[in-house]
């Protein structure tokens, strides 16, 4: 699944060729996404102009003249650039041609993402109303994490994975920043110490930004918007690598289910407390 770095990486790269630019035409193959597109969606976006393009999450925020429209990649959803007269492919559900001759694609095999319009503050839609801080902005600390896991007794990596407490904080990147931290991800939330939080909120806010400066995790379902893969994935040091030896002990890195999500740490340097 794409995730925040990877988000990022799309936002930057079809920003250049589409903000301030007017919508000429949508098309659309399939409307059977997570959420069936509505059938007025073509009429709604048609001569609307992107004045802003921003993220929130996993979210992609196009706020138009009369709203905005909110597109999530979803498992394996990715975004192409192209010129308007590039024939279709395989599971290219979504066409938006623009004034200035470009196309912005919207390719997704599984079908998870979506794309939804609204009229309201996006910020006030059910999606993104209740989500929590960005991890790379102000608000999100160690003593913020210290605060809100008070009363949590589930586990940090469920924790810090709850887009009620932080946004963006996907599977891959939470398995990473456990580690760099030595961090069970087991450990129960609440019994973790300040410290710990404010070294945790830390190496988040730094393994997400190397991330997005070198492009996004490589995934087999995404590429980076102008079709180059992104190179972080080299630099992984536990995610997809379970019963291969810790690079920092090399003892075999374990694979755990922890809140149905599969999770790869090492247990000689992440003890549970």
């Amino acid at each position: 699944m794409p995730e925040l770095p990877e988000v990022e990486t799309s936002l930057r790269g079809i920003m250049p060729h589409i903000d301030q630019q007017t919508i000429t035409q949508v098309v659309i193959r399939n409307r059977k996404l997570r959420w069936p597109l509505p059938p007025n969606l073509e009429k709604k976006l048609g001569g609307q102009t992107v004045h802003k393009l921003t993220r929130r999450g996993k979210y992609l925020i196009f706020q138009c003249d009369d709203g905005s429209l909110l597109l999530h990649l979803g498992m394996s959803g990715h975004l192409r650039i192209l010129e308007k007269q590039t024939p279709p492919k395989k599971h290219d559900h979504v066409d938006i041609h623009f004034a200035n001759g470009k196309t912005l694609r919207f390719n997704d095999p599984r079908r998870f993402g979506s794309l939804i319009w609204t009229e309201d503050a996006p910020d006030e839609h059910t999606l993104l109303a209740h989500l929590g801080p960005e991890p790379l902005g102000s608000e999100f600390s160690g003593q913020y994490l210290f605060n809100k896991s008070r009363s949590r007794q589930l586990s940090l990596k469920s924790f810090i994975m709850d887009g009620k407490v932080v946004v963006g904080v996907g599977n891959i990147y939470a398995a990473e920043s456990l580690f760099a931290t030595r961090l069970h991800p087991e450990q129960p939330a609440n019994t973790v110490s300040l410290a710990d939080y404010g070294k945790l909120a830390k190496t988040i806010k730094n393994i997400l930004q190397k991330a997005i400066e070198q492009g996004g995790t490589t995934l087999k379902d995404f590429s980076r918007s102008d079709g180059s893969p992104g190179y972080f994935s080299i630099k992984l040091k536990v995610y997809g690598k379970a019963g291969q030896p810790c690079p920092r002990c090399k003892q075999k890195l374990e694979l755990i289910q922890v809140g149905q999500r599969s999770t790869v740490f090492c247990d000689a340097c992440q003890p549970l407390r």
